[in-house]
């Protein structure tokens, strides 16, 4: 099941000519454009085509279903996020609470920004979401956050910092799946994203004093 699985979503074969390139990120571009207008129900391999104006076996030679596509497309998310995230909490020129604000901010702002894509790939999840590329994706921020906790709590039990890295990013992911829901200027995502990094950095200064 899971060797199908995975041979559903991976892509067939990498672009390795500029051409290929070109080709690639067209249908992916389009993929994004048929997302958002479509939705996830009335998202298939013909439209993106279309949209892309190539053909179906061109688009095939690539992506075998449109699983593959939606995967890859949450794939490059995941590895946009995760990079932000590292590049945040691997920065030790800065405090770690300070840190934590950044990411905050970076997090909400970068979900409200895609959020009509986020909102559609969501939709479209069950086609991978437990596919063990999409395990492997997930556990790259995990890295990066289990690491920072412990730098932020150095004297705290690991069962602590696991709780603390738990509760941080289901924090994150979900308030700023519901926040970025509703259209936000930039005022308004500034003042949630303080009010938030507020109430997260109070929960690691208090466990930092119990630790």
């Amino acid at each position: 099941m899971a060797d199908r699985l995975t041979r559903s979503i991976s892509s067939r074969k990498q672009p390795k000519q500029a051409r290929s390139n070109d080709l690639v990120a067209a249908i992916l571009d389009a993929a994004v454009q048929v997302l958002i207008k479509e939705g996830a129900p009335r998202f298939t391999t013909a439209r993106v085509a279309e949209k892309a104006g190539v053909s179906i076996g061109s688009l095939y030679q690539y992506f075998p279903n449109k699983a593959a596509i939606l995967f890859r497309l949450q794939s490059d998310e995941w590895r946009q996020t995760s990079a932000m995230l590292a590049e945040i909490l691997d920065d030790r020129s800065d405090p770690p609470l300070v840190r934590l604000r950044r990411l905050v901010h970076a997090f909400i702002k970068s979900e409200c920004d895609e959020a009509a894509v986020r909102g559609a790939l969501d939709d479209a999840a069950p086609l991978y979401r437990d596919a063990p590329e999409a395990r492997t994706a997930r556990a790259e921020a995990d890295r990066s956050i289990d690491a920072f906790m412990r730098e932020a709590l150095p004297d705290a039990p690991e069962s602590s910092r696991a709780l603390a890295s738990e509760l941080i990013t289901t924090t994150l992911s979900a308030v700023g799946k519901e926040f970025s829901a509703t259209p936000r200027n930039s005022e308004a995502i500034a003042a949630y994203a303080d009010a938030l990094a507020d109430m997260l950095c109070a929960y690691l200064q208090n466990l930092a004093r119990r630790g």
